[in-house]
């Protein structure tokens, strides 16, 4: 990724970043040096420094007094942390969703869904457009549900589960058949307004991608 100045200048170097660290550019506790980045990206040090509290915000970076910034720990332990409270935040956003749902956001729903299965269903998947694909699901839910705080929070983890992907990239490939399969049944969870069986889907799926996660993480 080219760094280009942005109309919103923190936020564009803290997605520029994110992408770094996302994809194992920037290896888990690796200092950030704020000067160096700087100089390198041609900004201010003050819009680094707004950057980096984006991203801690992200849980990309973790920030220590007196010693600056790093990319955050990922392995096996940090992963289990991740999705543990991850899925919660999808279970609560699951039982919104079934709850609020109108018929006029079937189609819409629908198609989004529908292209997530069909990202993951191509014989040589991408996986950078299989993640994209699969958030855009979980952004669409959340536009329908409506709930600020929640959305906020989710997409506060997104950088970071998608790092996680990144990092088990292979492993996770493998699993793309659970995946869609995930993405297959649980419209119709949502569509009958039935929380029980849509929660245990996430909560059978989020497993699964948590144990298949640690697992590559554990290998590296």
């Amino acid at each position: 990724m080219d760094f280009k100045v942005p109309n919103t200048l923190a936020e564009q170097i803290a997605n520029y970043l994110a992408e770094r660290i996302m994809t194992g550019q920037i290896q888990p506790g690796k200092r950030i040096q704020e000067a160096t980045l700087a100089a390198e990206l041609e900004v201010s040090r003050a819009s680094v420094k707004e950057a980096l509290y984006t991203l801690e915000r992200w849980h990309l970076v973790e920030i220590t007094p007196r010693k600056g910034a790093s990319a955050s720990k990922l392995d096996a332990h940090h992963a289990s942390e991740l999705y543990d409270v991850y899925m919660h935040l999808l279970l609560m956003l699951a039982a919104r969703l079934c709850e609020r749902w109108q018929e006029s956001d079937r189609e819409h729903m629908l198609a989004v869904v529908g292209n997530a299965v069909e990202q993951m269903k191509k014989p040589s998947a991408d996986i950078t457009a299989v993640v994209e694909a699969s958030f855009e699901v979980m952004e669409a839910c959340c536009e329908l549900v409506g709930n600020d705080y929640l959305t906020e929070a989710l997409s506060n983890f997104k950088p970071a589960v998608s790092r996680a992907y990144y990092l088990s990239a292979e492993r996770y490939r493998h699993g793309l058949a659970q995946t869609s399969q995930f993405f297959t049944r649980l419209p119709q969870a949502v569509l009958d307004r039935d929380v029980e069986k849509a929660q245990a889907l996430i909560r059978d799926f989020a497993e699964h991608q948590k144990v298949m996660i640690q697992r590559a993480l554990s290998s590296t």
